[in-house]
C-alpha cells in the first residue's frame, strides 16, 4: 500500500513526540487508530510496546490537546529532514 519511503516516515513521525496523528492524516490519510494498528504489523513487539507506552496520554500527539503555544509539528531546534540520512564529515 505505501512505498519504503512512506512506511519510513510514517514511522518516524509516529515516534516524534511533536507530530500530532492529525499530521499523519493529513499526509497519509491514516487515522489513529490505523497509525497504531500500522505500527503493530510494522514494528517489532518490543518496539511496538515501547512506542505505545511512550504514546499513551502524551498531549503533543494530538492537537486539539496541545497546548496554544505549540502551533508546529516540529520543535524549532530540530534540523530539516533530507531523504539524505548518511552524514558527511
Amino acid at each position: 500500500m505505501f512505498s519504503f519511503t512512506d512506511t519510513d516516515r510514517i514511522i518516524e513521525m509516529a515516534w516524534e513526540d511533536r507530530t500530532p496523528f492529525e499530521a499523519i492524516f493529513l499526509q497519509f490519510g491514516l487515522t489513529e487508530n490505523e497509525v497504531i494498528e500500522f505500527m503493530r504489523v510494522h514494528s517489532k513487539a518490543s518496539s511496538f510496546r515501547m512506542w505505545r507506552k511512550r504514546m499513551k496520554g502524551r498531549t503533543t500527539k494530538h492537537s486539539a490537546l496541545r497546548g496554544k503555544e505549540i502551533s508546529r509539528f516540529k520543535c524549532s531546534r530540530q534540523r530539516n529532514i533530507s531523504m539524505n540520512k548518511i552524514s558527511k564529515r
